[in-house]
């Protein structure tokens, strides 16, 4: 269970909760997401090279099934496409395949000027002392309605903004998974964070599945039920 901005592990407590007596749940907080740790700006290669560490770690006879949101899916994503063969599913929640052209022709100008609005902030926020990062920070949280505790919320959080915007991220390779993927996102936000092509791709691959939930970005915490129905017969099929 890979979380994203500006979540920890914590996020990820009702799906521990729901699925914890049928799997063995491994959670951890991202490199760089620990607002009292040091700030840590990683390469998106380095936070691969990082979850292929955990993986081998917590499951290393088996491949394991990916659990992904936000930047979390960023980076699973591309774990997967390096490493397939340690990957049997793919549970991706709201990110899609954002690095691709696809994706930017998919957004009308509006939405490609609140992307970069909210990601220059908080690559800003970064670069700023701390004290003012972190205000920054848990200011864009609220209007982004994050559901994370504002006391674990703060700059060093933002490396990856950072990374995307100076070249960290060159050779991201396509989302194509070999493996089955059911993605799940929220309709209830101003724009999306993936092109329908590219959930269409998904859909129709084996074992592939898309499904919208009347919920924002966190649909793990607007819909935790609806999530845990879908996920549930999906793993069952």
């Amino acid at each position: 269970m890979v979380h994203g901005w500006p979540d920890t592990a914590a996020l990820w407590t009702p799906q521990v909760a729901h699925f914890r007596d049928r799997f063995r749940c491994v959670r951890f907080t991202l490199p760089g997401f620990d607002m009292h740790g040091p700030r840590r700006p990683l390469t998106l290669q380095a936070m691969v090279d990082h979850l292929a560490a955990i993986v081998d770690a917590a499951s290393p006879g088996e491949p394991v099934t990916l659990m992904l949101h936000d930047w979390g899916a960023v980076y699973g994503y591309q774990f997967a496409m390096q490493h397939p063969q340690r990957v049997a599913r793919i549970v991706g929640i709201d990110v899609g395949e954002t690095a691709s052209g696809e994706f930017l022709r998919s957004l009308p100008w509006q939405a490609k000027a609140g992307v970069l609005a909210y990601q220059g902030w908080l690559a800003l926020a970064y670069q700023l002392p701390r004290a003012v990062g972190d205000r920054m920070t848990r200011w864009m949280a609220r209007q982004l309605r994050a559901p994370g505790d504002p006391a674990t919320i703060g700059a060093t959080m933002n490396h990856s903004y950072v990374m995307q915007f100076t070249g960290g991220f060159k050779g991201s390779r396509r989302v194509s998974p070999a493996c089955p993927m059911l993605f799940v996102y929220g309709t209830r936000k101003p724009f999306m964070f993936h092109a329908p092509a590219w959930a269409e791709r998904i859909a129709a691959t084996p074992g592939g599945a898309v499904h919208g939930l009347k919920a924002g970005h966190w649909v793990t915490v607007n819909q935790p039920e609806a999530f845990h129905r879908l996920v549930d017969a999906w793993l069952a099929a």
